[in-house]
C-alpha cells in the first residue's frame, strides 16, 4: 500500500471570526452572544427573519474587514455589494444568509509562514447563524435554537490551495488570530466559537502537475492542534482510498477529537447550489479613496513588523521576537524593556533569551526597573580586581599541571575546565569571557 508520502498535500482554509462590534451586523441588537442574560435575549424582527424587517450594514463592520485586507496586503475593492446565499437549516430563520460572492472586500492578500506564503484569495463579510443545542427535555432528544448569534459580524477569510503540510495549516491559523487580534477587531476566542477553522483536502500524486478534482471540507475545527491533526488523519485516509485504485468522496466531514477521526457529514455543495443573487434589500457600496487611505493610516505597527525592528534596532534574534510578542500589550511592554536595557548597556538579546526561556521570573506589566534588576541578579557579573584574578589563575595552575600540559600540547578544550575553576576559586560572579581571555593571556 503506498503511503502519504507518495502524494503531495493541497489543502486551502476558510477561516470565519466573529467581529466584536458594539451592535450586529444589519440590525441594532447588542453583539454580545456568548455573555447574554438567556438565550434570544439580543434579538429582533430583522435578526429573526421576520416579514417586514429590513437590513442596514454596519459601517464599523465595513471599516474593519477592510482594514483586515489592508494588513494582509489585499487589493480592496472600492465598489462591492451584499448577496443572498441561499440554503435551508434551523439555525437561518430567513432561509438565506447575506453574504458575499463575486466582488468582496477584500481580494489577493498573503500571509507569510515559516514554510512559504500562503496565499489569500478573498475576504468577505456576512451574519453569522444561530446556535443550535442539542440536548434532552422530558426524556426526549431535541435541537434548541438561540439566536443571539444570528446577525453577528462575520469575516471570512479564504485562502489558495498553498498550504503543503498540516503544521503550515496550524502556523497559518495561528498568525491570522495574532493580526486579528493586534487589529483589535475580534476576540477570536476558539473555545466559544467566536473563531472557526475549515480545512479543505485533496491530495496529488508527488509528481504530477495537475490538481486532484476532488475535494473534502472539514468544518468547524475550534483549535489550530485540532485542524493539524484532521489534516493528517484526512491524508492518511485518501492516501488509503488513492492507493487502492478509488477516489475519495467530495463530502463535508465533521473532526471528532476523542476518536482523532472525521466523520462523514453531508455531500458537498457546489456555488450553484446556493443560487447567490443581490440583496435587493441592500444598496451596493462605494468606498472612497479617502476613507482607504483614513484606515491605512489606523493601521498599528504588526507582528512581523515589530520582529523586524526589534532585529534591526536591538539585533533581537526573530525566534525571540517571535515569541516576546502574541499581544500588542506584550509588545509594547517589551518595547520598554529593551529600551530601558539598551539604556543600561544590557543585551537585549540575552535578556530576550532569558525571559523566553525562563531562566528569569517575570511577567507583562512588571516596571522595566524590577525586570532588570531580576536579570542582574541572575546574570550579572561582579568586576574582578586584576590582582586577584591573576592570583587565582596562578593557584589553578599550580593545581592542575597536567591540565596546562594538555593545553600547551594543543587540547583547547581545556580552557573550559580552567574558566570554572578560576570562577569558583575567585568564589564570586566573574564574567567568564573576562576570565577567559586572561588565562589565554596567561598560557601563552
Amino acid at each position: 500500500m503506498k503511503n502519504t508520502h507518495d502524494y503531495r498535500l493541497i489543502c486551502g482554509m476558510e477561516i470565519h471570526a466573529e467581529l466584536k462590534t458594539k451592535s450586529k451586523m444589519f440590525c441594532g441588537c447588542k453583539n454580545d452572544p456568548f455573555h447574554a442574560p438567556a438565550p434570544n435575549t439580543y434579538t429582533c424582527p430583522v435578526c429573526l427573519g421576520m416579514p417586514g424587517g429590513t437590513p442596514v450594514a454596519n459601517k464599523t463592520a465595513v471599516d474593519w474587514t477592510i482594514k483586515l485586507g489592508l494588513a494582509l496586503g489585499c487589493k480592496i475593492n472600492l465598489f462591492s455589494k451584499f448577496d443572498r446565499k441561499n440554503y435551508f437549516y434551523p439555525d437561518l430563520p430567513k432561509g438565506y444568509q447575506i453574504s458575499q460572492y463575486d466582488i468582496p472586500f477584500c481580494v489577493d492578500g498573503v500571509v507569510q509562514t515559516s514554510e512559504g506564503p500562503v496565499r489569500i484569495r478573498r475576504i468577505h463579510l456576512e451574519e453569522d447563524t444561530g446556535k443550535l443545542l442539542h440536548t434532552t427535555v422530558a426524556g426526549e432528544k431535541v435541537t434548541l435554537i438561540d439566536f443571539n448569534r444570528s446577525g453577528v459580524p462575520l469575516i471570512e477569510i479564504v485562502t489558495e490551495p498553498d498550504i503543503r503540510t498540516p503544521s503550515q495549516a496550524k502556523e497559518y491559523g495561528r498568525k491570522l488570530r495574532q493580526i486579528i487580534r493586534y487589529l483589535d477587531i475580534a476576540d477570536a476566542d476558539m473555545e466559544q466559537g467566536g473563531m472557526r477553522l475549515e480545512a479543505n483536502i485533496s491530495l496529488a500524486p508527488a509528481k504530477a502537475d495537475e490538481l486532484p478534482k476532488y475535494k473534502v471540507e472539514v468544518k468547524n475545527i475550534n483549535s489550530f492542534r485540532f485542524v493539524e491533526q484532521a489534516i493528517t488523519y484526512e491524508m492518511k485516509r485518501h492516501a488509503e482510498i488513492l492507493s487502492g485504485g478509488g477516489t475519495p468522496e467530495q463530502e463535508t466531514r465533521g473532526w471528532n477529537p476523542n476518536t482523532g477521526k472525521t466523520f462523514s457529514q453531508r455531500a458537498k455543495e457546489e456555488a450553484e447550489d446556493y443560487r447567490y443573487f443581490p440583496d435587493p434589500d441592500l444598496p451596493p457600496i462605494r468606498l472612497k479613496k479617502q476613507a482607504l487611505q483614513r484606515l491605512k493610516a489606523e493601521l498599528p505597527e504588526l507582528p512581523d513588523m515589530i520582529v523586524s525592528r526589534w532585529h534591526t534596532t536591538y539585533q533581537v534574534e526573530p525566534r525571540f521576537g517571535e515569541l516576546l510578542n502574541t499581544t500588542r500589550e506584550q509588545a509594547s511592554w517589551i518595547d520598554e524593556i529593551f529600551l530601558a536595557a539598551a539604556k543600561e548597556g544590557i543585551s537585549a538579546n540575552s535578556l530576550a533569551s532569558a525571559i523566553v526561556n525562563r531562566k528569569i521570573k517575570t511577567q507583562v506589566g512588571d516596571k522595566p526597573k524590577d525586570v532588570l534588576a531580576t536579570y542582574y541578579a541572575a546574570f550579572a557579573t561582579e568586576k574582578i580586581d586584576a590582582s586577584e584574578l591573576d592570583r587565582a589563575i596562578e593557584k589553578v595552575f599550580a593545581a592542575n599541571p597536567d591540565a596546562v600540559a594538555k593545553y600547551k600540547a594543543g587540547d583547547q578544550k581545556v580552557i573550559g575546565f580552567f574558566i570554572g575553576q578560576v570562577i569558583r576559586e575567585i568564589g564570586r560572579k566573574a564574567d567568564a569571557n573576562e576570565v577567559r581571555q586572561a588565562l589565554i593571556a596567561a598560557l601563552k
